[in-house]
């Protein structure tokens, strides 16, 4: 598992450093008179999408365990920084957008036949 965890990291920490680059130009561009503080954080974005990635990966079925019994306990030499869980739940939107970037860049080209999400009203 240590192998594929430094895999995934290493993967997200790629992509971030040329996605966080890019949408800094972009907010410094927008023409926007508001400057934007941009604070950093205890995780990484990096950090934070590989802990999104692993939860699912790992099919656990509640975030909260997930970080309090396997991540706090058992990866903490891979993640010496982590906040508390409810900073953690507070950090995690900051991650959709790279990660939405990053599933779209590495998606396959579709061969005709895909499935379609349902919406439900």
């Amino acid at each position: 598992m240590m192998e594929n965890l430094t895999e995934l990291y290493c993967l997200m920490d790629d992509f971030c450093k040329d996605f966080e680059r890019k949408m800094h130009e972009i907010l410094l561009n927008n023409g926007s008179k508001h400057r934007r503080r941009r604070r950093s954080t205890q995780l990484s974005l990096a950090e934070m999408m590989t802990l999104v990635v692993l939860f699912h990966q790992l099919r656990f079925s509640q975030f909260k365990v997930f970080y309090l019994y396997h991540v706090r306990l058992s990866l903490r030499k891979e993640f010496p920084n982590l906040p508390s869980y409810s900073r953690c739940v507070e950090l995690l939107p900051r991650s959709a957008l790279a990660l939405t970037a990053l599933f779209e860049s590495i998606k396959g080209k579709c061969t005709g036949l895909s499935v379609a999400p349902i919406l439900l009203r």
